[in-house]
């Protein structure tokens, strides 16, 4: 089981809000993990990202994306984004679209979450969240 990151925790990394290389470095028994869906995310951002900050962000990221695994989304994922989507829905709980995707992705691997965004994944029935420190 690995440990999949949010782009929350990426992003804060970035921007020095939060020690990712160190938190990383602190738990050498886990396997890190990314969601194809938060890559989008993640360059997104660089591609809206006025000069200085841009040249950095994508030298931040392609370090990031060298380092980890990429999980794609799958004909399972897709299943398990169904399952979520229409489970939030019905119960008037629906979260953000991309955020739904990560969850998928997580849920289909028995993977846990790292994400600073509680508010959002607590919703998502059998998702393990860890907030990193």
């Amino acid at each position: 089981m690995a440990i999949i990151l949010d782009a929350d925790v990426i992003v804060n990394g970035e921007r020095g809000a939060f020690d990712l290389h160190g938190w990383v470095a602190s738990r050498p028994d886990e396997q890190f993990e990314i969601a194809a869906i938060t890559v989008a995310e993640l360059w997104h951002g660089v591609e809206r990202a006025s000069q200085p900050h841009r040249g950095r962000r994508q030298s931040y990221l392609e370090a990031i994306l060298e380092a980890l695994p990429i999980i794609p989304y799958t004909e399972q994922t897709a299943y398990e984004h169904a399952h979520i989507w229409a489970e939030l829905e019905s119960s008037g709980k629906m979260i953000g679209f991309y955020d739904v995707i990560v969850a998928a992705t997580a849920l289909e691997r028995r993977s846990s979450l790292a994400t600073f965004n509680l508010r959002h994944f607590s919703e998502v029935k059998g998702l393990t969240l860890i907030v990193p420190k």
